[in-house]
C-alpha cells in the first residue's frame, strides 16, 4: 500500500483491490475502511471492548521489541511502534478501532485495524504523514513475524483473562452477600421445600448459605479456566509452522508479552494444534454457562420465596426497586432477579453459539473466532453486571419474615417428619393425614391427643435440633 495526497479531507491509499479515499483524520487505513463497509452487522465495534484493543496493542508492542532484539526490525521503527502501542494501552485512539466485532476473515480485519492504527500513529511520532507507508508499513513492520492466526486468538485470550478477573471480583462480592445473609438468618426457622411441596424444617440461614456455596464452586471453576487463557500461540504465524518468523522469536515474544502484561504466559506446546483449536474458549464458555444456570436458579428461588406478599410464600422480602405496574397500584415486582434471569438466558444461548462455531472449524484454522469472541465478551460483561446488581440492589436488602416462617413450620404436615423419631412412623403418618384433611396444625393435634406437651414440642423445634443430623 502507498499513499498519495488528495483533497484536504481525504488521503488516497492502495491495496490489492485498488485505491480508496480514506478520511484524512482517520488513524486506520484502507483495509479497515473496507472492513467497515463489508461488515455492518452488530453495530458493536472493537472499541466497545477496551480489553481487546489493549491486548492487541500489547501483542504488537511485544512483537516490535522481539523483532528489534532479533535484528529483523530497525530500532527507530521499533521505538515508534512501541510508543504508539503504549499510548493505545493507556487509552488513546480506541475510537479508531472501528471494525464490527462480527466479521468474515477469521479476525484479519481486527488485526489489520490494529496494524494500521499503530502504523499511522508511529508515522506521526516519527514526523511523517499518516498513510506514508514507504517509511513504516502496517504489514511489513507492525505485523512483522506475525499472522492474524496467532495474533487474534492470543489477543482474545488476554482480553478474556482481564474480563474474567473482573467477573471473579463481582462473584466474590455476591458470595459474601449471601454469606452475610446466612449469618443474619442463622436462627430463623422455616420449612424447606422439595418439588414445591413442604419437606422438612431448615433455617433461612442454611438456605442462603447454600447459595454462597454454589457460587464458591463457580468461582473455583472460573479460576481454573484462566490457565488455558494464559497459553498463547505467538510465533505460530499462519498455520503453526512459524513461517516468516526468525529463529528464537517464539520464546522472545512470549517473554516480552509476559513482561508487558504481568501474566505468567506459556507458549502452546503444539502450535499447529493451537492455531486450529478453540478449546480455551469452549471451556470458558462452559464455566460461564454453569454460573449463569446457578444464578438463574437462585433468582427463581428468590422470586418464589418473596412471592405474594399476601397470596404467595412471603418467606422473605426483596428490597423494592420501582413501581411494578402501570395499572395495579402498590404492586412491586422482583425486577433485579428477573433481569439476572434474562442475562442467564443470554449466556446459555451464547454458549451454544460458541459450541457451534468451535465445531465448525476446518483444517488448520477456525474462521469463526469473531463470533466466539463477541459471544464470550457479552457473557463476561453481562454476568459481571448481573452479579453486581444482584449483590447491591437485591441480596444486601433482603429481609426475613420470621413470624410467618415459624407459623408455616407449626402448621405444615412436614413437621411430622421432625416428630417421627419421638412418635414413630405410624402415629406421625396418621397425624399428618389428619392435619391435611382438617387444615389443623401438627403441633396442635399432637398436644390435643396427649402424645406430647407444648413444651416438649417447642424443645424439639429448636433450630439447632431440627436442622442437623440427630445426636446418637
Amino acid at each position: 500500500m502507498t499513499m498519495t495526497s488528495t483533497a484536504p479531507d481525504y488521503r488516497t491509499e492502495y491495496d490489492l483491490l485498488g485505491e480508496r479515499l480514506v478520511p484524512a483524520t482517520a488513524s486506520y487505513g484502507v483495509h479497515t475502511l473496507r472492513a467497515i463497509e463489508n461488515f455492518p452487522v452488530s453495530g458493536v465495534v472493537l472499541a466497545r471492548y477496551p480489553d481487546l484493543v489493549e491486548a492487541l496493542a500489547s501483542i504488537k508492542q511485544a512483537a516490535a521489541q522481539a523483532n528489534c532484539t532479533l535484528g529483523v526490525l530497525d530500532p527507530g521503527k521499533a521505538a515508534a511502534i512501541v510508543r504508539a502501542c503504549e499510548e493505545i494501552r493507556a487509552g488513546a485512539l480506541h475510537d479508531q478501532f472501528a471494525v464490527d466485532m462480527i466479521q468474515g476473515g477469521a479476525g484479519t480485519s481486527t488485526n489489520m485495524n490494529a496494524n494500521e492504527v499503530i502504523a499511522n500513529r508511529a508515522l506521526e511520532l516519527m514526523g511523517h504523514m499518516r498513510g506514508d507507508y514507504t517509511r513504516l508499513h502496517p504489514n511489513e513492520d507492525v505485523n512483522l513475524s506475525q499472522s492474524t492466526n496467532d495474533v487474534y486468538p492470543s489477543a482474545l485470550k488476554l482480553a478474556m483473562h482481564a474480563a474474567s478477573l473482573r467477573l471473579l471480583d463481582a462473584m466474590h462480592a455476591l458470595r459474601l452477600a449471601f454469606e452475610d445473609k446466612a449469618d443474619a438468618f442463622a436462627s430463623v426457622l422455616k420449612m424447606g421445600r422439595t418439588q414445591l411441596q413442604d419437606a422438612v424444617p431448615m433455617t433461612l440461614g442454611q438456605e442462603f448459605a447454600s447459595y454462597g456455596a454454589m457460587l464458591a464452586g463457580d468461582e473455583r471453576a472460573l479460576r481454573a479456566a484462566l490457565l488455558p487463557l494464559r497459553e498463547i500461540s505467538l510465533g505460530a504465524t499462519a498455520i503453526g509452522t512459524g513461517i516468516n518468523a526468525p529463529p528464537g522469536y517464539t520464546a522472545v515474544v512470549r517473554a516480552e508479552l509476559a513482561h508487558i502484561t504481568g501474566l505468567d504466559l506459556h507458549t502452546a506446546p503444539d502450535l499447529v494444534a493451537a492455531t486450529q483449536d478453540t478449546d480455551a474458549f469452549v471451556a470458558l464458555s462452559a464455566v460461564l454457562k454453569r454460573t449463569a444456570i446457578k444464578l438463574s436458579k437462585v433468582c427463581n428461588d428468590l422470586r418464589l420465596l418473596a412471592s405474594g406478599p399476601r397470596a404467595g410464600f412471603a418467606d422473605i422480602g426483596l428490597p423494592p426497586m420501582q413501581a411494578g405496574s402501570s395499572i395495579m397500584p402498590g404492586k412491586v415486582n422482583p425486577v433485579i432477579p428477573e433481569v439476572v434471569n434474562q442475562i442467564a438466558f443470554e449466556v446459555i444461548g451464547n454458549d451454544l453459539t460458541v459450541s457451534l462455531a468451535a465445531e465448525a472449524g476446518q483444517l488448520q484454522l477456525n474462521a469463526f473466532e469473531p463470533v466466539i469472541a463477541f459471544s464470550l465478551f457479552k457473557s463476561l460483561e453481562h454476568l459481571r453486571a448481573g452479579c453486581t446488581l444482584l449483590e447491591t440492589r437485591c441480596i444486601r436488602g433482603i429481609t426475613a419474615n420470621p413470624e410467618q416462617l415459624r407459623a408455616t413450620v407449626m402448621t405444615s404436615a412436614g413437621l411430622a417428619t421432625a416428630l417421627n423419631p419421638s412418635l414413630g412412623y405410624i402415629r406421625t403418618s396418621a397425624i399428618a393425614s389428619e392435619a391435611i384433611a382438617t387444615g389443623r396444625g401438627i403441633a396442635e393435634l399432637v398436644v390435643e391427643k396427649g402424645w406430647m406437651s407444648g413444651a416438649q414440642i417447642d424443645e424439639l423445634l429448636r433450630p439447632e435440633l431440627l436442622t442437623r443430623p440427630r445426636a446418637a
